[in-house]
């Protein structure tokens, strides 16, 4: 999805730098003056507010929110399905290597939670701290570009002044007064261009994935506690979906039986499975086989 928005960014940019140019050309609104006295005092007031180790995480944080894209809620309850037939069938311990495999940490620590045979109390006063500090983390560094938003148009303001104080005292000298006059507009555009085009979005792309980060963060709590409880698939099922949107929903419960059915036929001829890649269907109907297992 971030790639798609990049591409279409990166047009609308191209759109918008073309109506400075139809506009007078790109040197008109270029002054290297201006742009230094804007961006060397958003970053002067940027470090005198908070420390350069969080100010170098929050820009990895934007880096990795546009080139690497999170795993989708729909995704994850399939996943989380997977796992729960898993258990089912072959018991707890099987999603130990599930875990270690995972790319996600905090999916990672929920099963080990869950292996380590952890009390559902436990898994979700820890899961649920986790994700509080999460939050409050992510909270800081969306913080960090609300500031420079909140400094850039003044800093191009104070520019403005400073072009404004040197066109003054070349008043009668043609040459002083064209050489100061860019600085004194052009600096206000740079700090209002740079707020609402850069250091907001920004600011939008961390709570955005922040929100979306932690949505998965519930789903996945919620999952591995109904895992925890050895609550039927079908009921985690019904509860897992109603963190998704009515158009993630289709499909769900003929993709639990089908999972349903891969593993209990794995189970009963693994020689099959390894031979031929796939596994026909039972002749028992999976609902016989499910209500037995659960009696």
């Amino acid at each position: 999805m971030y790639r798609k928005n990049i591409a279409a960014a990166a047009i609308c940019l191209a759109i918008f730098a073309g109506g400075f140019a139809l506009a007078g050309g790109v040197s008109v609104i270029w002054n290297l003056v201006a742009f230094a006295i804007v961006s060397s005092g958003v970053a002067a007031a940027l470090l005198l507010s908070y420390p350069l180790e969080r100010i170098k995480n929050a820009f990895s944080v934007v880096r990795n929110a546009y080139m690497n894209e999170l795993e989708t809620p729909a995704d994850l309850v399939h996943a989380l399905l997977d796992m729960a037939v898993q258990s089912r069938i072959n018991g707890v311990l099987c999603l130990e290597k599930v875990g270690e495999s995972s790319g996600n940490p905090f999916l990672r620590n929920a099963l080990m939670f869950l292996v380590d045979n952890y009390k559902e109390r436990e898994i979700r006063d820890i899961l649920t701290s986790e994700m509080t500090f999460f939050s409050l983390r992510r909270s800081q560094m969306e913080r960090i570009f609300l500031t420079m938003a909140r400094i850039a148009p003044a800093l191009g303001v104070a520019g403005s002044v400073i072009g404004l104080a040197g066109l003054l005292t070349g008043v009668g000298d043609t040459g002083v007064i064209l050489k100061h006059i860019p600085v004194a507009f052009v600096s206000t555009l740079y700090g209002i261009v740079l707020s609402n085009l850069l250091f907001s979005p920004l600011a939008e792309c961390v709570h955005f994935r922040t929100r979306a980060e932690l949505l998965n963060h519930k789903i996945i709590m919620e999952g591995v506690i109904a895992i925890r409880k050895e609550q039927n698939p079908y009921k985690l099922e019904k509860k897992l979906v109603s963190f998704l949107s009515l158009g993630d929903r289709n499909g769900k419960a003929d993709a639990l039986r089908a999972l349903s059915r891969r593993y209990l036929k794995q189970r009963q001829d693994p020689l099959m499975e390894t031979e031929l890649g796939q596994i026909p269907p039972p002749a028992t109907p999976l609902k016989e086989v499910t209500l037995a297992r659960a009696s």
